[in-house]
Order: structure tokens, then C-alpha cells, then sequence
């Protein structure tokens, strides 16, 4: 991977922790206001570090990754050059892309045991951006670009592509900018976000877009943020720790213990890797005698 598409968002960094001090600044004062947009050492702290083991991690893995796509490209569909015209026909079929693979990473525990570490914090800033999962690679956010090189777009630039699409998202992690008008039928912005990471029951597993949020207009998933209900940032099971490394591994380890509890057909057990998170949590599957299965509530 050529080094200016690898490091696409470490040249961003500069910009981003501008906007982070920036925001720190803003809030000063605000605390009435802004009181889950705060930041804290400890919370602070833990993001940049989860940040700075998801860059290690993924890039140990794009060699592995690079060489997948590379192989996959040799039996590419189409020609495709690097014109303008391609590169805006990338971006929208890589955002529709990636709207599925926020979904599935919502609604598929597989996924969602990487993707959590993004919705664990209780407060919401420009810094909550940075709480990334160093088991991407594991868990195979990698694996919904592939229809991308198969059609013929080159590696690189659909690298490229996705790396823009993330460095976009950093923007829309913040509860200081209101509603932007005609901006909120289009694109995703901080008021579409704040309802995706917000934890209330009216507004869980909602607003999965990436940079068009029109993905979410179509596919019924899409609530606008009202101004009577304030938005409550975490998950619904909350952990409370900043320790990076419980952060990473908490969901992972909770998958494989609900997978080993006794009492469960083999199908059940392997259900916990693609059922939704909540699969499992509200009810414990036994059986009877005579080999049915029936339910009880968990105690």
C-alpha cells in the first residue's frame, strides 16, 4: 500500500486535534449546556489510546488485507480508471457499502463485538471519534470492500475512498453544531449522529450513514433528533471502565461465555455469532426431557 493512502488520516491528525481543542475551549463554561459533551482525562485518555492500537492493529493487517485484494483484483469485471466521474461513482457505492456494514455491525454480534468499543463512552465529543477497535481486521470490516475490487476499482484508491468516508465521520462526533437545514435530507451530520450513538430506546440502532445519510431514508432506518428528548450516550449494558484493553475484549469475551453455557444445541451456540446483540440476553434456552426446547427468563 502506497504510503500517502496508508496514512490518509494521520495527515488529518493535525486537523483533528485542532477541532478537539477547539471543542475543549467551547465547553469551557458549558457544562449546563453540554453536560455529555465534557471531556474527562480518563475518557480522553482511553480514546487515544484505543485510537493509536486500531492504527497498529490495521496496519498489521492491510499487508494480509492488500494481498487479498490484489489477488481479487486480478479477476476485476470492468476497466476502471482513476477519473473524477469513478472516483464520485466510488464514493457513493462505498458509502452504500458501508451503510450495510454499520448495520450489520449494530445488528450482528460478530460485528458488533468490535464495533461497540465506538459506543461505550457516556459522553459524546470530537475525541469519541478516535474510540476505535484494534479487531476491525478480526472481526472483517475488510470483507464489504470487496465487491468494490472485484468490479475493477483499484485497491488504492478504494482505500483511499474508505479512509475520506472515516476522516468525514470525525466531524459529525460532536453535540456543538445544531441541525444544518437543507444540509440534514442529504448528508450525515452531528444531529443524525448524536441520535445513532444515543442509547434511548426511541433512538437505538438508527442512523447507520456514513457520509449520505439518504441510505437511512431509504431503508427505513433513519429518525430525525427531537429537541424534547435529550440523547443518553453509551450501550444499554454499560461497562464501566476506561481500561483500553477491557474496552477491546469485553463483548468478545461475553460472546464465547453466552456460546459455552450449558444447556444450548449446537445451533444455538453458533447463533450467538450472527443473532443481534440482544439475542440470548433476555431469555436462556434449555431443554426439556422429551427434546423440545423451551425458554425461561434469566435470572
Amino acid at each position: 500500500m502506497e504510503f500517502n493512502v496508508q496514512y490518509i488520516l494521520f495527515a488529518f491528525a493535525p486537523i483533528f486535534i485542532g477541532f478537539i481543542l477547539w471543542e475543549v475551549w467551547y465547553l469551557k463554561g458549558r457544562k449546563t449546556e453540554f453536560p455529555t459533551a465534557q471531556y474527562s482525562w480518563a475518557d480522553t485518555l482511553s480514546n487515544g489510546v484505543l485510537a493509536l492500537m486500531h492504527e497498529a492493529s490495521d496496519a498489521i493487517a492491510a499487508l494480509g488485507v492488500m494481498v487479498i485484494y490484489n489477488t481479487l483484483f486480478g479477476f476485476h469485471l470492468f476497466e476502471i480508471e482513476n477519473t473524477v466521474w469513478s472516483i464520485l461513482l466510488l464514493f457513493v457505492l462505498q458509502d452504500f457499502l458501508y451503510y450495510w456494514f454499520h448495520r450489520a455491525s449494530h445488528r450482528i454480534r460478530w460485528f458488533w463485538a468490535s464495533h461497540v468499543v465506538h459506543h461505550s463512552s457516556e459522553s459524546l465529543n470530537f475525541s469519541t471519534a478516535f474510540r476505535q477497535s484494534a479487531t476491525y481486521p478480526i472481526s472483517g470490516m475488510w470483507v464489504f470492500w470487496l465487491p468494490l475490487v472485484a468490479l475493477g476499482f483499484q485497491p488504492e484508491t478504494v482505500i483511499a475512498v474508505v479512509l475520506f468516508n472515516l476522516a468525514y465521520q470525525f466531524f459529525i462526533h460532536t453535540q456543538v453544531t445544531p441541525k444544518l437545514g437543507w444540509i440534514e435530507l442529504i448528508f450525515n451530520t452531528p444531529s443524525h449522529h448524536r441520535v445513532h450513538h444515543a442509547r434511548n430506546p426511541e433512538y437505538i440502532d438508527q442512523n447507520y450513514a456514513g457520509t449520505l445519510i439518504i441510505w437511512d431514508r431509504l431503508f427505513s432506518t433513519f429518525v430525525e433528533e427531537k429537541d424534547d428528548l435529550a440523547c443518553e450516550y453509551g450501550i444499554t449494558d454499560q461497562i464501566q471502565t476506561h481500561n483500553p484493553i477491557t474496552l477491546t475484549f469485553h463483548e468478545w469475551r461475553s460472546m464465547l461465555k453466552d456460546m459455552s453455557a450449558p444447556n444450548q444445541r449446537m445451533w444455538q451456540r453458533l447463533k450467538h455469532l450472527w443473532a443481534p446483540p440482544e439475542w440470548g440476553k433476555q431469555e436462556a434456552p434449555i431443554n426439556n426431557d422429551n427434546g423440545f426446547m423451551h425458554t425461561k427468563p434469566q435470572s
